[in-house]
């Protein structure tokens, strides 16, 4: 298992910057670095379903909110990929990687928030 991290300080709440990740209009616009037409839809549900996707909603990934505790951390759990609208959890392909977690956390303190990322990942999907 590979773990990335990633680590900065903004001059910000917790709040402002869980808004500015979370927010739907917000998020595409941090994430058009390495997802120019990126979109994220969830029902901010523990077990439940959150989707990454193109803007067309046709390629991407499905992944649950593993631990959610507003605005201090956001855990998500990869379940699988969006092929050409279809969703598969199923393949060897997917299974190879799914269960990968990639996590949020966010610490306050006086007026400035660190923000950590942290990707634990198994194996990256070869499509």
């Amino acid at each position: 298992m590979e773990k990335l991290k990633y680590q900065i300080e903004v001059n910000a709440s917790a709040e402002k910057i869980w808004d500015v990740l979370w927010n739907e209009k917000s998020y595409s616009q941090w994430t058009h670095f390495f997802s120019p037409d990126s979109r994220m839809a969830t029902d901010w549900q523990i077990g439940g379903k959150t989707y990454f996707t193109d803007s067309g909603k046709k390629n991407g990934m499905v992944s649950t909110i593993e631990r959610i505790e507003r605005p201090k951390l956001l855990i998500f759990k990869r379940l699988g990929e969006i092929w050409d609208g279809v969703e598969d959890v199923e393949s060897n392909s997917v299974k190879a990687w799914n269960g990968a977690l990639e996590g949020y956390y966010l610490e306050q303190k006086d007026h400035k928030t660190t923000l950590k990322i942290e990707e634990m990942l198994t194996r990256v999907s070869k499509r």
